[in-house]
């Protein structure tokens, strides 16, 4: 596939970075971007209006700004185009009154593992042919994996989830390393081991024939010391609630930038 970028942010780099890690060709890979910035190796990047035929579009700009660049954009969102917009929070309608020629316009979003092939990434649309589902499903399984919603109602929590919740893990590594530096590790290694158990950790749950209540479960013997951490963990349910205000105050952020883009349709 022919491919534009349209905004080279840090989210639509790291998505470069993941297609030519996966075998994308780079001269495949076109990016634009109002101000120069450096490009991945062997990807062109342009400051100029871009024009032609493209078989994908990624959206790649702020969310707010569809307002003012979907206009300029109508030329290379005809109807041979995928449009795959990575912006938080704008919905399909708005999307198609946006690029209402295109091919098809996908809501895709991903985290920035996928510079390493390893983001869950989200993907919702209507109307799209089995062959372009096909063709996304492949673009973003190169990233990492794939993941469909019939309900894009649930889009935003979605998102809360895989999208934003790396900056949560990475919180969480930075509360234990400091915590335990509190308690007297010397600080540096306190981040080492909390990085490399987290990384550890995440690796044996994704391959694991059990669910991860099981492993908790497995680590944590009776009487020992994991189940008694646990024990404050599970206490009156608190890191559940914390991250069920964290997943809400997250997905709700979706609906605030949905009516900065544009009417809330």
């Amino acid at each position: 596939m022919k491919i534009l970028i349209y905004g080279y942010g840090k989210m639509a780099g790291a998505m470069v970075d993941g297609w030519l890690r996966a075998g994308v060709s780079a001269s495949n890979i076109i990016a634009y971007n109002p101000r120069h910035k450096a490009s991945a190796e062997g990807v062109t990047l342009t400051t100029r209006q871009p024009d032609g035929d493209f078989d994908a579009v990624v959206l790649g700009f702020k969310p707010h700004m569809l307002v003012d660049i979907a206009p300029k954009m109508q030329s290379i969102a005809g109807p041979n185009t995928l449009v795959l917009s990575i912006l938080a929070g704008v919905t399909l309608a708005q999307l198609d009154a946006a690029f209402p020629d295109a091919k098809a316009n996908v809501r895709f979003m991903p985290n920035l593992a996928v510079a390493i092939g390893k983001s869950p990434n989200v993907l919702a649309a209507h109307d799209l042919s089995r062959s372009d589902r096909e063709a996304v499903t492949e673009l973003a399984c190169k990233l990492g994996t794939a993941e469909w919603l019939a309900d894009e109602n649930l889009f935003d929590l979605a998102t809360a989830l895989a999208g934003s919740g790396p900056g949560f893990v990475y919180r969480f590594i930075d509360a234990l390393a400091e915590a335990a530096s509190e308690l007297g590790l010397p600080a540096d290694m306190a981040g080492r081991l909390a990085t490399a158990m987290v990384d550890g950790a995440g690796s044996l749950a994704a391959d694991s024939e059990f669910t991860t209540d099981e492993l908790a479960d497995r680590v944590a013997s009776p009487g020992g010391m994991t189940r008694e951490g646990l024990n404050v963990l599970d206490e009156s349910k608190a890191l559940k609630s914390l991250l069920l205000r964290t997943l809400k105050a997250t997905a709700d952020r979706g609906t605030e930038l949905s009516k900065m883009a544009g009417k809330q349709p």
